[in-house]
């Protein structure tokens, strides 16, 4: 049996029309690992995907077909290893998957803000949910603080070592 940590990537939500298709609601960054043939483990068991449209968000199963069987499917969530995530995704040049900069070092200028625990969407733009460091906690700042993740305030991700290096984001946890 496969033993790989799997990670929640989307839920199913209600149904949509007679034949069997149903709300897809995502919780990745990477809406194009779903495709029409390719599996997923989910809370009711191995699910084949039969048609998508990710443009309106609505998906279809095989042996799901129907209103009533995509019924039973309301609510499951769909769920990926990062093995399957990083074959079926491809990046360009500067992506990340959200799971290698979760845990990352946030530097400005040769000062370490604090550490990645993890991504959050919130409308269209990804941010930084970021435990402030503790030598910054004791001087008293916010414990957290969100930055967003884009170029006004990060200037590079370096997934190797580790590091977020940014620019205002003090800014932001000052104001925090």
């Amino acid at each position: 049996m496969n033993k790989q940590k799997r990670f929640f990537i989307a839920q199913v939500g209600k149904t949509h029309g007679l034949h069997g298709d149903l709300k897809l609601h995502l919780h990745t960054d990477f809406p194009e690992q779903f495709k029409v043939g390719y599996s997923f483990q989910s809370s009711a068991g191995l699910l084949e995907i039969s048609r998508i449209n990710l443009d309106r968000g609505i998906v279809a199963f095989k042996g799901y077909e129907g209103i009533d069987n995509a019924k039973k499917l309301t609510n499951a969530k769909i769920y990926a290893t990062l093995e399957e995530t990083k074959e079926r995704c491809e990046l360009k040049d500067g992506e990340h998957f959200w799971f290698e900069i979760e845990g990352c070092l946030v530097v400005e200028d040769d000062e370490t803000l604090g550490k990645v625990s993890e991504m959050q969407r919130l409308t269209d733009v990804n941010y930084l949910f970021i435990e402030t460091d503790e030598k910054l906690v004791k001087e008293g700042f916010s414990k957290t603080f969100l930055v967003p993740y884009i170029d006004r305030y990060v200037l590079k991700t370096d997934v190797k070592a580790q590091t977020v290096f940014t620019q205002d984001a003090k800014e932001i946890l000052e104001a925090s």
